[in-house]
């Protein structure tokens, strides 16, 4: 499927998903497209390995978890995130290591301070390997740190904005 990009996410320079100076982290990007759902694109490394040549199963959970998280913020804005509440993961086939890997999430329910939501980790052929829903909590980022993380590690990727990007 093709994604009309519209927007790209805020990164950081040390989450363990985002964060661009993390030596071990997955260094995604986040794209909000014209068809409401968040496309994360990103490549694990060895130090994410399970089995061999394997991402481990926590690695995906964390993505799915951090993509649907983040998808409030395509109705909200940069400064609101979904905290889980309850993630639920199924594990449908590996995820290999050193290949540019695709999640897409969405919002299914938003009730006021709850919101739920649902996502897919893809495989290079199109395959889903991975699919997630879950529940979360909005809150304002000056509810989880402080001000000095907005001003001095939460920004825009200076990447060009792709026009469009294909699961």
């Amino acid at each position: 499927m093709d994604y009309k990009v519209r927007n790209s996410q805020h990164i950081s320079k040390n989450c363990l998903v985002c964060g661009v100076e993390n030596p071990f982290g997955l260094k995604t990007r986040f794209y909000e497209t014209e068809q409401d759902e968040l496309v994360a694109v990103f490549k694990p490394i060895s130090e994410h390995q399970s089995y061999p040549n394997v991402t481990h199963g926590g690695i995906s959970a964390a993505i799915l978890d951090e993509v649907i998280g983040r998808a409030i913020m395509m109705t909200t804005d940069s400064e609101t995130f979904g905290v889980t509440v309850e993630l639920v993961v199924r594990y449908k086939k590996p995820v290999p290591l050193d290949s540019e890997l695709k999640v897409v999430g969405r919002i299914t329910r938003d009730r006021g301070r709850l919101f739920e939501g649902t996502g897919e980790l893809y495989l290079p052929n199109g395959e889903i390997a991975v699919e997630a829903e879950g529940k979360y909590m909005k809150r304002r980022l000056e509810q989880i740190t402080d001000k000095s993380f907005s001003q001095n590690e939460w920004f825009d990727p200076e990447d060009d904005l792709p026009d469009e990007i294909t699961v």
